[in-house]
């Protein structure tokens, strides 16, 4: 069957706003909330009052980067002492899944072991808002939600379409002091969502369509968000680029290159944003041989060229080492004689793995965290 006759379910926002000083419309939005409940990552929560709200308003903004399921257990807990009539998610990809499980799940009766894997959530009956202060997972946009299950260190992923955003609000503002380091690697992110989209065995030609126009905003403004956070164009452009992204995971998902960077967060506390773009280069230069034609359209819209693998590492590695980003997990704390059992942990993320456009052994793997020591 072609990508094109393939049946394929999108899920949106019901609502997007997106542009400099559009936080302030979430207040008009949720005029009659008595209760919002907003669910922050430490620095976002200074953002809270270009919200606008109305109402009783509890802020929790111990949200942690990377939250696991006692993380996510405290937050469930304060929302159900406040009682909210509106969740609102005010932060990075990790405050924003957080966002999506409380408001599905604060006030019913199944707990998020109950709800991993596709289609198992009840329901929801509180209003969701999500608002976003980083330019990379693109959570906003989708259906998906992962936490860290502390016992195994590996991913808890719950789809749904009840977790789904009532509105989602793209304020670049939001973004202005997110730090160059950060903003590079969250931006490769996105990048790699778009990518890994857009390469997938399951790609479609809707979604291509999306992933086409991450990848040339990303190639188009992400150089200049690193450079000056207070370009109000290129924030914008990685916003929006990240939401792309965002809608990428939907019907497509992510392939290896997520499943590599899986265990670089879970075991060295790596930020998401940070693993991927890690693993960035060595997963599209290992796909290279099978994906030929769209990876010369994805380094064409980097502003790239390079047409075999061992030219496409090289040329993507300088592309994210240019932006700042340190590539050698050395640097970060690995140790060579745990590559091993990482590797074997990634090969084992089937649902992503099997996405991926060419089939990847432990040992390839392992080679890869390698070259990337």
């Amino acid at each position: 069957m072609n990508s094109m006759d393939r049946p394929i379910t999108l899920h949106q926002p019901k609502r997007l706003e997106v542009g400099v000083g559009t936080a302030a419309q979430l207040g008009a939005w949720a005029a009659d909330a008595k209760r919002p409940f907003v669910i922050a990552g430490g620095p976002t929560a200074q953002y809270v009052e270009r919200l606008c709200l109305p109402g009783d308003i509890r802020v929790y903004a111990e949200a942690p980067p990377e939250p696991d399921l006692p993380a996510f257990e405290a937050v469930l807990e304060a929302a159900r002492a406040h009682r909210p009539d509106l969740i609102v998610g005010l932060g990075g990809g990790s405050v924003l899944d957080v966002a999506k499980l409380t408001a599905a799940l604060w006030d019913g009766e199944q707990s998020v072991r109950d709800v991993v894997g596709p289609n198992k959530v009840a329901g929801r009956r509180t209003p969701l808002a999500q608002v976003a202060s980083t330019a990379g997972t693109g959570s906003e946009a989708g259906i998906r939600a992962l936490l860290t299950d502390p016992e195994t260190k590996s991913k808890l992923a719950v789809e749904s379409p009840f977790l789904l955003a009532d509105i989602a609000i793209l304020d670049p503002e939001l973004t202005y002091s997110v730090p160059p380091a950060v903003t590079a690697a969250t931006g490769i992110d996105a990048l790699a969502h778009c990518v890994e989209a857009f390469t997938n065995i399951r790609a479609h030609d809707l979604i291509d369509g999306y992933a086409r126009l991450g990848i040339g905003l990303i190639g188009r403004y992400l150089g200049r968000a690193v450079e000056n956070g207070n370009d109000a164009e290129a924030r914008a452009g990685m916003m929006l680029a990240s939401y792309y992204g965002g809608i990428c995971l939907g019907p497509v998902n992510t392939a290896a290159g997520h499943a590599l960077a899986y265990p670089l967060g879970t075991r060295l506390d790596l930020p998401h944003g940070l693993a991927n773009a890690i693993i960035f280069p060595h997963v599209l230069a290992f796909n290279q041989p099978v994906a030929a034609e769209k990876t010369g359209e994805i380094m064409a819209a980097l502003g790239l060229s390079a047409e075999t693998p061992e030219a496409v590492h090289s040329a993507a590695h300088q592309f994210c080492a240019g932006l700042g980003v340190e590539m050698r997990l050395e640097a970060h704390g690995a140790d060579e004689a745990d590559l091993r059992l990482w590797a074997e942990e990634a090969h084992a993320i089937r649902r992503l793995m099997d996405n991926n456009p060419r089939d990847m052994s432990v040992d390839d793997v392992h080679a890869i965290y390698r070259s990337a020591f």
